[in-house]
C-alpha cells in the first residue's frame, strides 16, 4: 500500500483495563478529550483540553488498516474557529479522560469513558513500527485485547448505547480467564 501524502503509519494495540491493577489515576494530570466522528466519512474532529484549560483542535483521518492493527493516519491541527465550522456537521461524539505512563521506557494512554459509556477504561501503545508494537509487552493494568474488534474503535464506540455496551462486554466473559468489567445499565 502507498503511504498517502503527508500520512504516517501509526501501529497500535488496545486493551481492556483491569482496574484493580491501574495506577493511582485520582491524582494523575489528563488531558480530557472530545471527540466527534463526522457521518459518512473517516474523519475525526478532536478537542482535546490539557488541566490549565489550553485548548488543541485536531481533524483527522485514519486511513483503511493495511494490517489489522497497522495504517496511514493524518493530522491537521484547526484554529477554534475552524473547528467550530465542521463540528456543525453531522456527527456522533465521545468524551474521555486521556492519562498518560510510561512503562517499561514506552508511552502508554489510559482512556476513561465518560457519558453513557462511563465505566469502560481502555489503554493502548502505539509506534509508527508495527513490528515494535508487536514486541512491546502489555502495561501491568492490560486486560483482555480488543485491537482487531471493532466494537472498540472510537466511530463505533461513540455510535453505542450503554445498553449495547453493556451486552458486549457480558458476552466477552469466560473463554480466555480474562473477565471484561461489568456495566450496570
Amino acid at each position: 500500500m502507498d503511504l498517502p501524502k503527508y500520512a504516517r503509519i501509526e501501529a497500535e494495540r488496545r486493551f481492556l483495563v483491569v482496574t484493580g491493577a491501574l495506577p493511582v489515576l485520582s491524582t494523575a494530570r489528563f488531558d480530557r478529550i472530545e471527540d466527534r466522528y463526522l457521518e459518512g466519512t473517516r474523519l475525526r474532529l478532536r478537542t482535546q483540553t490539557d488541566p490549565s484549560g489550553g485548548q488543541t483542535f485536531k481533524l483527522c483521518k485514519k486511513y483503511p488498516p493495511h494490517a489489522p492493527n497497522v495504517g496511514p493516519i493524518v493530522n491537521v491541527y484547526l484554529t477554534a474557529d475552524e473547528h467550530a465550522a465542521l463540528a456543525a456537521l453531522p456527527g456522533l461524539g465521545l468524551a474521555k479522560r486521556r492519562y498518560g505512563f510510561t512503562d517499561d521506557g514506552a508511552r502508554v494512554v489510559i482512556d476513561v469513558f465518560e457519558g453513557g459509556l462511563e465505566g469502560l477504561v481502555l489503554t493502548e501503545f502505539e509506534s509508527t513500527s508495527a513490528e515494535e508494537v508487536a514486541r512491546r509487552r502489555p502495561p501491568p493494568w492490560a486486560g483482555r485485547e480488543v485491537t482487531d474488534d471493532p466494537f472498540f474503535s472510537g466511530a463505533n464506540l461513540a455510535a453505542t448505547s450503554r445498553a449495547a455496551l453493556a451486552r458486549k462486554l457480558a458476552e466477552m466473559v469466560g473463554g480466555d480467564g480474562i473477565e471484561p468489567p461489568t456495566l450496570s445499565v
